[in-house]
């Protein structure tokens, strides 16, 4: 019997990495792709024979088709699963955060999934009910204040999803998307822009939600792995972590200007 296969961006550290040991664990062969050299060490060292880790900015698109290329060798031209998970969150006011940095968010977190989608169609086509899957966000549901083009990319993510799910059809193959909430990653270490510099980083908020019960709860990267592993069994086209925000998001359909006001209020306090 063929061993399935994983295809990982942000497999270093956080979702990504919790990802790749889950479905290590399952007996998948598992390949991870990142900037962190040095946690990709770590990781090939969890994986050994059971999978590939490579350099890989998912911007550059002739690396990424060299690292996809590279991917089915070991597999032999399939792909399980495609999972573009590699994402970078920057905030602050929209006309406060530089230019360049709101370039880099669209580049990694919406050009670096359509790249990564892109070259591995070819792989996903050729494998019996393959799943193109990618990290979306609870900031999907409502546009973040504060983190405007992380939501924007997120929203943009979850529309690709959806048309995915429709096209790739043609092949036997689907697609889905997870929508985390507060997640304990390191994520959460990028930066926060006032008047153009950065001032602090949003890793208080982890931190501060960790004793919350509600959807604003912080939860462990494990239980997004969880979320993908169920998403290549199930049939679900978006997947909620925790699975409470489905109801925010159905709710939101009936009061979004009231959703809009309370956020304005609350910005101007």
């Amino acid at each position: 019997m063929r061993q399935k296969s994983i295809f990982i961006t942000g497999a270093a550290s956080g979702i990504g990495l919790a990802t790749a040991l889950l479905f290590l664990k399952k007996g998948w062969f598992v390949g991870g792709y990142d900037l962190d050299e040095k946690g990709l060490t770590s990781l090939q060292d969890e994986l050994q024979q059971n999978g590939t880790t490579a350099y890989l900015d998912v911007t550059d698109k002739p690396a990424f088709d060299d690292a996809i290329a590279s991917f089915s060798k070991h597999t032999d031209g399939h792909m399980d699963i495609m999972f573009n998970n590699a994402g970078i969150a920057l905030g602050g006011f929209f006309d406060e955060i530089p230019f360049e940095k709101i370039m880099l968010m669209l580049n990694i977190n919406l050009i670096g999934v359509v790249n990564g989608a892109y070259a591995a169609i070819s792989l996903l086509k050729n494998t019996d009910n393959s799943l193109c899957l990618t990290t979306a966000s609870s900031a999907a549901i409502f546009g973040t204040p504060r983190m405007a083009i992380y939501s924007a990319t997120k929203h943009a993510v979850k529309g690709l999803t959806e048309a995915l799910s429709v096209e790739l059809a043609r092949y036997g193959s689907r697609a889905a998307d997870l929508l985390p909430g507060i997640i304990d990653t390191p994520l959460w270490k990028g930066d926060h822009f006032s008047g153009g510099k950065s001032i602090a980083t949003f890793e208080a908020i982890p931190k501060r939600n960790v004793n919350h019960t509600d959807a604003s709860r912080t939860l462990d990267p494990a239980e997004v792995a969880e979320s993908a592993w169920q998403a290549y069994q199930g049939t679900k086209l978006h997947w909620y972590i925790p699975e409470e925000l489905e109801e925010q998001d159905k709710a939101k359909l009936h009061s979004i200007e009231a959703i809009r006001d309370q956020k304005i209020a609350e910005i101007l306090q």
